[in-house]
């Protein structure tokens, strides 16, 4: 396996800035994916959020680290985030960072843990599962692609461009489903065939933390 601390707080502050834009440029989007089966506001509510962790990351120094910008992220997202997004990419963000503690950098596995962590933190805040058209259905493939990958001895990187793909081919796989959480459940059987806002950010999300960290590495 890849041992080798490579992931320092550079890397997270890159990462999130990198997240941020990305979901900016496609906002109008995620916003189109939201008003088919929900509020109707994803895109714009996920940029409002980034757009807060962008200055609040901007107003940290040197030595800060990783885990604490994740902590601070997760408490930005949740005080500026509407919707059920806030809360729950909140407390991935928090939890991630408090599973990393007070090292300065971390290695692959290091980083598949902080993942399962933000990933059982989102479960047991929206009690959703895979099979529930939610963003557990683009972070739980990921996950097990990121370990596959790693316990195989691929690099970093490999392993987080496999998760970044199964990441989007989770969200891909939430058309045919039927929301079984949040308000789109409320739709019941005409919730199928559109794709989930939550799980096509959460890829977003995830293919930024790939590109960041093998431009860093």
């Amino acid at each position: 396996m890849i041992t080798e601390p490579i992931v320092r707080a550079s890397t997270i502050t890159v990462w999130l800035t990198q997240a941020g834009a990305d979901v900016r440029a496609r906002g109008d989007y995620l916003t189109q994916l939201d008003a088919a089966i929900g509020d109707g506001d994803h895109g714009i509510n996920m940029t409002r959020g980034f757009d807060a962790v962008d200055k609040a990351l901007a107003g940290q120094g040197d030595g800060v680290l990783p885990g604490r910008l994740l902590i601070l992220a997760g408490k930005t997202l949740v005080s500026t985030v509407g919707g059920a997004s806030g809360p729950l990419w909140g407390s991935a963000l928090r939890r991630a960072g408090r599973a990393l503690g007070d090292v300065e950098q971390f290695d692959g596995p290091q980083l598949a843990l902080a993942l399962d962590a933000a990933i059982d933190a989102i479960v047991e805040l929206g009690a959703a599962a895979p099979g529930d058209k939610t963003m557990v259905d683009a972070l739980v493939p990921a996950s097990r692609a990121l370990h596959a990958e790693l316990d195989a001895g691929s690099s970093l990187d490999q392993a987080l461009a496999a998760a970044a793909q199964a990441a989007l081919e989770g969200a891909e796989a939430t058309v045919p489903m039927q929301a079984r959480k949040g308000r789109a459940s409320y739709l019941g059987e005409r919730s199928i065939g559109h794709q989930d806002p939550g799980a096509t950010s959460a890829a977003i999300i995830l293919a930024a933390l790939a590109r960041s960290v093998g431009e860093s590495g």
